[in-house]
Parts: C-alpha cells; structure tokens; sequence
C-alpha cells in the first residue's frame, strides 16, 4: 500500500514508518522540519512539507495515497501548557487533514488516546464508556475523533481511530522528546541514576502496551478488510493491566540484568492495606478483528535500557 504518514518524525510515527517499508509499504512522510534536521533512519524516505493552512497542498499530498495515519499532534505537556494551541493543532488541523482526504485515500487511522474517557482511568473501559475529557491533550482529541468519524460514516473513507493506552518502547531515535513517558522514564533513571525512583506509591493501576504491538495493531487496521472495521472506534492496549509499581519491579530486574547491578527503588510508602481502585481497559472489540497483542515486555523493555545505555552511557 501506499501509506502516508503524518507526525512520522514523532514517538511512534518513526517506528512506525520503518515498520511498515520493512512490511512491504510505500511509506511517504510529512514533516515541517528542513531537510538538515531530519534523522539518519529517514534516508531513503520520501519526506514532503505539509502547510495544514492550504487545503490545497493538503490534497496534493494525500492524492495517490491508499491509506492516511495521522499522528501529527502536540504531546500532554505542550497541551497542557497551552490549550488553545492543543485545540488548534490536534482539533482543526486534523479537520484539515481529514478534509483533503476525502475521496482521495481509501482508509484514514486516526492516533488518539485512551485519556478521552476519563482521568484517572479506572475501571471497565471499553468504547461504549461514556467519554468526559479533562485535560487539553484529551478533549482536542476527542473533538478530532468525530471528524474523522463523521467523515467514515458519510462514506468517505474506511477509517479507524485508535485510543491507546500506555505505549511504552524506543523511539527510532533517541532525540525524540517522550522520555517522561512512565516506563521509558524510569528505564533513563536505571541508567543515569542507578536506581529508580517514584513519586507516588506506585499503586495505580495502568494498561501499558509495548511499541511492537502497537506497530502490529496499526498495520492490522490499515490492511483489514473495511467490513471488519465496524464503527471504526478501537481500543488499543494489552488488555491487562499492571500497577506501576509492579512495572517498575519488572524493570528493575530487568536493569539488574542488563547493567550488572541490582537497583533500589525509592518510592512514597502507602499505608497498611491501601488500594486504588482497578482498571480493565477491554480491546474486545480489536479482538474481533483478528488482531492479538503478543505483550512481550521483556524485549521491549530491554532495547529501551540498551537505548538508554548507548546515548548516557555509551562506555559500558
């Protein structure tokens, strides 16, 4: 297929990419960057400029395109910092994105987030829970979620949009700005640190899911036949959910394997038989479709500490 990817130079748009030309797809970027400041995986790409301010160019872009992924947006913090620009970048640039593609690409997926239903996510979660965004990050996805829907349902595209848990894994390089992701931040503090500390008790619950199968679960939704797709609207998780301070647990023994040395954890101390409430974030529905996560953490967690290893410590 020839796949246009927007946001490919991003956390999950670099693997992505590399992903699907290793998969056989003809990959094309967008990018606002100049061709100095792209990285060293992206030779061999083709990488054009997308001005989101010219419908125009927009269409040029996405014709002779089989499918869109849209991943470009603003992360939480930059949202959180400013919640118009997070309205306008991930809310009505996405209406742009979706505009030009209309009957031009034959399937849209659309990068939004489990965090459109509620914050702290906490109990059975699938996509019929009613929805009641707080933060910017969550509610200008949300808006976008329904343009790209409106538009499916009118017929004109097949489409998907994808609420994702926790992803957690390498970028394809390490200048990407997601290490205060949970895990990838806590792999960073194994090796600079030489121990991993929390600010919390660590009893919360989370849903994480590796990077690999979130490039398996998008390819899967890019290629599956459109009558499978449904109402478009997919959960993407592990389907299980762990609490943080197991996860930083796992991560500890894994480090203590990587690096040869056992790190402590510091963290606040919960009191005697403290709970926080469950979470079960259901991906039934993707399921159905035929895709199955493989939740092989373990390797995932090991190339982000040897990722780790090589950019702060490149000596050991």
């Amino acid at each position: 297929m020839k796949v246009l990817v927007t946001g490919g130079f991003g956390y999950i748009g670099g693997r992505l990419c590399l992903h699907l030309r290793q998969t056989g797809h003809q990959v094309t970027l967008t990018s606002r960057r100049a061709a100095r400041d792209w990285p060293q995986w992206a030779q061999g790409f083709e990488v054009k400029p997308a001005d989101t301010a010219d419908p125009k160019a927009l269409a040029e872009l996405c014709r002779g395109q089989d499918a869109l992924i849209h991943l470009a947006s603003l992360n939480e913090v930059y949202c959180g910092q400013d919640p118009v620009r997070a309205v306008e970048v991930n809310s009505l640039e996405t209406l742009r994105w979706v505009l030009a593609a209309q009957k031009q690409v034959g399937r849209f997926l659309y990068f939004s987030t489990a965090h459109v239903y509620q914050a702290p996510l906490v109990g059975v979660i699938d996509e019929s829970h009613p929805c009641r965004p707080r933060h910017p990050y969550a509610y200008s996805h949300r808006a976008a979620e329904d343009y790209v829907l409106s538009s499916f349902d009118q017929g004109h595209f097949s489409a998907a949009v994808i609420r994702l848990s926790n992803c957690f894994g390498t970028p394809a390089d390490a200048a990407v700005d997601r290490w205060t992701l949970l895990v990838n931040d806590l792999c960073t503090q194994a090796v600079k640190e030489k121990k991993l500390v929390l600010r919390s008790t660590g009893l919360q619950q989370r849903d994480f899911v590796t990077m690999a199968d979130v490039l398996a679960g998008t390819e899967h939704l890019l290629t599956v036949e459109a009558a499978r797709l449904g109402d478009g609207l997919f959960n993407l998780g592990s389907g299980r959910s762990v609490s943080i301070w197991e996860m930083t647990q796992r991560i500890a023994r894994r480090a203590e394997v990587l690096l040869g040395v056992p790190l402590p954890i510091e963290r606040p101390l919960p009191e005697p038989g403290a709970q926080e409430p469950g979470l079960e974030f259901r991906i039934e529905k993707l399921k159905a479709t035929g895709f199955e996560p493989t939740n092989l953490w373990d390797p995932e967690i090991d190339q982000t500490l040897r990722l780790c290893q090589s950019t702060y410590s490149p000596s050991l």
